[in-house]
């Protein structure tokens, strides 16, 4: 299963962005081959509906949950809408995917 962390880095050691539709990056892990792939936001600077952009193109990556801090009302719809799940944690990337496998939400 693919899970989509938002990150302030390109890497698993990262602190997570607590901001969705303007994180700095993507984090889309993968649950099965733990391979992961680090993409640029390139909705972090927009005037104007981040948040939906940002979820649109979660879900095309097919993420099934998204580790973030605050998402925006319009951002959950899209998201809940495509059966995504959403959680909240502080902390590193590491440590978000870690706490995610050890209670079963894989």
């Amino acid at each position: 299963m693919k899970i989509c962390i938002t990150s302030e880095g390109k890497d698993l050691n990262s602190q997570i962005d607590s901001r969705f539709g303007r994180c700095k990056y993507f984090i889309i892990y993968d649950t099965e081959t733990m391979q992961y792939e680090a993409l640029e936001n390139s909705w972090k600077e927009a005037i104007g509906g981040a948040g939906i952009q940002a979820a649109q193109f979660v879900v095309q990556k097919g993420a099934k949950k998204v580790i973030t801090g605050r998402v925006g009302s319009n951002a959950e719809m899209v998201l809940k809408k495509a059966g995504v799940s959403i959680f909240d944690f502080e902390g590193k990337v590491t440590e978000a995917i870690k706490k995610l496998m050890e209670e079963g939400n894989d």
